[in-house]
């Protein structure tokens, strides 16, 4: 099997988040491939997607889709189950959503690196936190409809990985599947240049992440409000939300994202992430992470080494653990431990799983009418 014959699709690249980086990743490993998404925005996604071929769906061609992913939720599928199907050794599908729905000839195979099971039909409760009365009444009308559709999109997948403990046991609620799991690596450069942001002080705590409910960032805030003395500097939040300690910034360059990495005190977080890239990006420049003790955390930080578990999440519980975090670290040993995740060893893992995925298909007894190869398509 060549490079060129797998093809990479990633749910949607309309943001800078931990899946988009990723996705990126994916096309490192295998140059010069397709990347099939349903929304493009060049303007929104990294840098790197511009060397990449990107072949968005038919749904690109709406702009509100394109600025809100969130507002095509009811046609989103559509982006995959109307395509044509992929022709090619392998697909390799970064997914939380729909994307593992995508197309495939009876040859081809398809494996899922899933970043999570969709969260607007398993998590609900999670993804419905601060939404609006009317996406509650949409989202209940849809979700039937949207899980069954989902089951039976997950029954043409030939093999499952997941970035964390956390999500393998979700995949294994959702879908029954055993995931093998493979850590996503880091791929930020801490030698590269530096620019400090406009507006930020010295000496702060720094969080990293896009505004959502189940992300945690309100309590964070409201637990600096009464520690005056300590600065929170929050990158992908509400403008609203800035006050004399707490300096909300977005639209944050690669450099100026390096540069709080560097400075910062700590990295903080209190999100339910599935996996949690930022700690460990943190962490390759030496800054300790403090993070609440559940999800994709319980994988990527070692405690006393690499940053300490917040245990209470409430505004006092963050307040304790902010003020008793330690001010030094051994910046040697968090580097080593953010070397655990390298691109290199990433790439040797998932190879390894397309390449045996691959072979095993080629072999006749794997082929029944109870396998995904027999049921590629029944999301038509």
């Amino acid at each position: 099997m060549t490079e060129t014959e797998v093809v990479i699709a990633h749910d949607y690249s309309t943001q800078r988040g931990g899946a988009e980086r990723v996705a990126l990743v994916l096309t490192r490993m295998y140059p010069g491939t397709r990347f099939m998404t349903a929304l493009y925005d060049p303007a929104a996604s990294y840098p790197g997607y511009s060397a990449v071929d990107v072949r968005p769906s038919l749904l690109n061609r709406v702009r509100t889709f394109r600025r809100n992913p969130q507002l095509a939720l009811p046609v989103l599928h559509y982006a995959w189950t109307l395509r044509r199907p992929v022709s090619a050794a392998a697909v390799l599908v970064s997914s939380s959503g729909w994307a593992h729905a995508v197309r495939v000839s009876q040859e081809t195979v398809k494996v899922v690196y899933c970043h999570n099971p969709p969260r607007w039909i398993y998590q609900t409760d999670e993804y419905l936190i601060e939404r609006s009365l009317w996406v509650r009444l949409a989202l209940g009308a849809l979700r039937p409809v949207l899980f069954r559709w989902d089951q039976r999109a997950a029954k043409s997948v030939d093999r499952y990985i997941a970035n964390s403990a956390s999500v393998a046991a979700r995949i294994k609620t959702a879908y029954g599947i055993d995931a093998q799991i493979i850590h996503p690596p880091v791929t930020i450069d801490p030698s590269a240049w530096q620019t400090r942001p406009g507006g930020v002080p010295d000496g702060f705590f720094l969080t990293v992440g896009r505004q959502r409910g189940y992300k945690g960032t309100a309590n964070l805030i409201a637990a600096f409000e009464e520690m005056p003395h300590e600065n929170l500097v929050v990158v992908g939040g509400r403008r609203e939300d800035s006050s004399r300690n707490v300096f909300v910034i977005n639209d944050v360059a690669e450099a100026e994202l390096r540069w709080l990495y560097d400075r910062a005190t700590a990295l903080l977080s209190v999100s339910k992430e599935d996996f949690g890239l930022t700690p460990i990006e943190a962490n390759s420049f030496g800054t300790p992470a403090l993070l609440v003790k559940a999800g994709g955390f319980l994988d990527s930080l070692d405690e006393g080494t690499s940053g300490l578990f917040i245990e209470d999440t409430s505004i006092r519980g963050i307040v304790n653990s902010v003020e008793t975090f330690p001010r030094h670290w051994d910046s040697a040993k968090i580097r080593a431990h953010a070397a655990r995740f390298s691109f290199e060893e990433f790439e040797r893992k998932l190879k390894q799983v397309v390449t045996d995925t691959v072979e095993n298909l080629a072999d006749p007894e794997h082929i029944g009418e109870d396998t995904a190869y027999a049921k590629r398509n029944i999301v038509d």
